[in-house]
C-alpha cells in the first residue's frame, strides 16, 4: 500500500519542518481556532492533548500557497498546466478489500460531539461546525463520485445540517428528495493535498469523477474501500469516515456562522444529514480549518488555472492570482505581455464575465509582482488615470458571501488597466541597478544577524 493521505502528509510535513506539535491541552470550543487564526491557518498545527480527551487535532495543514504547491509537488510555473492535464487527463482509481480507515467500526449510538472535537470557531457562531470535512456522494444517474467540502453544523447526536450551496449538489439532492428517497453521503477526515485539490473542481463545469482527477493529480491510483452501510467509496488511509443520508423534507435552521470574509453568514433553512455509522483508524486524527481558509486557496488555485487558459486564447497573458484578500474568489491580478491597445480592457472584460464571484479585476505588465499587494499597488498609482483606466459594470451578479452584495442582490464590478501605454514605453522604464539581484547582503554585516 502506497503512503496516501494524512498521516503521511504529516510525516512530509515534520521532514520539512513545516509543522508545530503542540502538547498542552487546548479546548476545541473558541481556543483551537484563536491558535490557528494566531497564524492565519497558515502554519500546519497538529494539537496532541484534546479537551475531554477526544481525539487529537490537526489543522492549517492547506493554507498556504507555497507548503500546499510544495505538497502537491508542482510549482508557481507550472500549476496551472498540472492542474489542466488531471482534468483532461484522469486516472482510475484503485478498490481495495480493507484499509486502515476500517480499523474500528460503529454502527450504534453516534453521538458525534462525544466521539469528534468538532470546534465553535467564533462568538456568534449557532453552534460547532465541520470546516474541513470532505462531503462524498455518487452521481445517481453515471455513478461518478464527487467530493466538496461543504461546512457543517452539529444539530443533536447524530444529525448535522448541511449547507449545500453547490450546483451539482443541491440538483442531486432535490432529484432524490422528490421522489422521497435519501440521498447517501459520507464525511471524510485525514486527507491529503491532492484530495482536497480534487475537491475543488466544480462539478457542475466538468462532470469529472473527482477519484479520477485525485488519481491523475497525485500520479498513481487513489486508494479506496467500500463504505460499510452506504454504496459508497472512501479513501483507505483516511483517519475518520462519517456514513449517513441526507434525509428527504427535512430541514434545519442553519446559522449563523463566521464565514470567508470575516463576516456572520445568516440563518436558513437547510437539508440534514443523519450519520449512522462511523469508521475510524486507531489513534485518530480529526481534521479541522479556521473557516474558511484552506479550501478556498485550494478553489482559487482552480479559478485562476480556469482563468488563465481562458484568457490564454485572447491574450498573451503570464501568470493569474485569485487574491487572498479576496478571499480567493473576489478579485484578480493578471500580468499580461501587452503587445497592443486595448489588451488591458480585453483582459477585463473576459475575467469579469468568466465567473459571476469575481468582483475586481486588476491588469498589470509582466514587470510587476502579482503577489506583492504593494507593486501592484505601485502600478495602480503610477500607470493610470481614473476617467480612462478604470472600467465600473453597476448592477451585475455576485456572490451572496459578499454583504455587500446581499443589500440589493447585485454587486458592481471594476476592472484595473494598469498596463503601460505600449507606445509610450520608455515613460514607465523602471529604475535598476546592475547585479542588484545576485547581491549577498551578508558579506556587508559579518558581525550582524541579519
Amino acid at each position: 500500500m502506497s503512503a496516501q493521505m494524512l498521516r503521511h502528509t504529516l510525516d512530509v510535513l515534520k521532514q520539512e519542518k513545516f509543522l508545530l506539535e503542540c502538547d498542552r491541552e487546548v479546548d476545541y470550543v473558541y481556543e483551537m481556532g484563536a491558535v490557528l487564526k494566531h497564524f492565519d491557518n497558515k502554519r500546519p498545527i497538529l494539537f496532541n492533548k484534546v479537551k475531554n480527551g477526544v481525539m487529537r487535532t490537526a489543522g492549517g495543514l492547506y493554507g498556504d500557497r507555497e507548503i500546499l504547491y510544495k505538497l502537491l509537488g508542482v510549482s508557481k510555473e507550472n500549476r496551472n498546466a498540472r492542474f489542466l492535464n488531471a482534468l483532461t487527463r484522469p486516472m482510475p482509481y484503485e478498490i481495495l478489500s480493507s484499509g486502515p480507515v476500517k480499523e474500528n467500526v460503529a454502527k450504534r449510538n453516534v453521538d458525534l460531539m462525544r466521539l469528534l472535537p468538532v470546534s465553535k470557531f467564533q462568538e456568534k457562531d449557532a453552534s460547532n461546525f465541520i470546516t474541513a470535512g470532505v462531503l462524498v456522494l455518487k452521481d445517481p444517474e453515471t455513478g461518478r463520485f464527487f467530493t466538496s467540502i461543504r461546512r457543517m453544523q452539529v444539530q443533536k447526536g447524530n444529525v448535522l445540517s448541511v449547507l449545500i450551496a453547490s450546483p451539482k449538489l443541491t440538483n442531486d439532492f432535490l432529484e432524490v428528495e422528490k421522489q422521497d428517497k435519501p440521498l447517501e453521503v459520507a464525511v471524510v477526515f485525514g486527507y491529503d493535498a491532492p484530495f482536497l485539490m480534487a475537491s475543488q473542481y466544480p462539478s457542475a463545469t466538468y462532470g469529472v469523477d473527482k477519484y479520477e482527477l485525485d488519481s491523475a493529480l497525485r500520479g498513481e491510483p487513489l486508494q479506496l474501500v467500500r463504505c460499510e452501510t452506504k454504496d459508497l467509496l472512501v479513501p483507505a488511509q483516511a483517519e475518520v469516515v462519517l456514513e449517513g443520508v441526507m434525509v428527504p423534507g427535512k430541514r434545519e435552521l442553519e446559522g449563523p456562522f463566521g464565514e470567508l470574509m470575516g463576516y456572520y453568514g445568516g440563518q436558513a433553512q437547510h437539508p440534514i444529514v443523519e450519520i449512522d455509522a462511523l469508521t475510524y483508524r486507531n489513534d485518530p486524527i480529526y481534521q479541522t480549518a479556521f473557516p474558511c481558509r484552506e479550501e478556498h486557496l485550494s478553489n482559487g488555485l482552480i479559478r485562476e488555472m480556469e482563468l488563465f487558459y481562458f484568457l490564454k486564447n485572447q491574450v498573451d497573458v503570464v501568470d493569474v492570482n485569485v487574491t487572498e484578500g479576496g478571499g480567493y474568489r473576489f478579485n484578480a491580478v493578471v500580468s499580461v505581455r501587452k503587445g497592443k491597445l486595448g489588451t488591458g480592457k480585453t483582459v477585463i472584460l473576459a475575467s469579469l464575465g468568466l465567473n459571476k464571484d469575481l468582483k475586481q479585476v486588476v491588469v498589470v505588465d509582466d514587470d510587476v509582482d502579482i503577489y506583492d499587494p504593494r507593486d501592484i499597488e505601485w502600478a495602480i498609482t503610477t500607470r493610470t488615470q481614473a476617467a480612462k483606466d478604470f472600467v465600473i459594470v453597476p448592477g451585475a451578479l455576485g456572490s451572496t458571501l459578499d454583504p455587500s452584495h446581499g443589500l440589493r442582490g447585485m454587486t458592481d464590478k471594476l476592472g484595473i488597466d494598469a498596463t503601460k501605454d505600449p507606445e509610450r514605453t520608455e515613460l514607465f522604464e523602471r529604475a535598476a541597478i546592475p547585479g542588484f539581484e545576485k547581491i549577498d547582503i551578508s558579506k556587508y554585516f559579518s558581525n550582524t544577524t541579519l
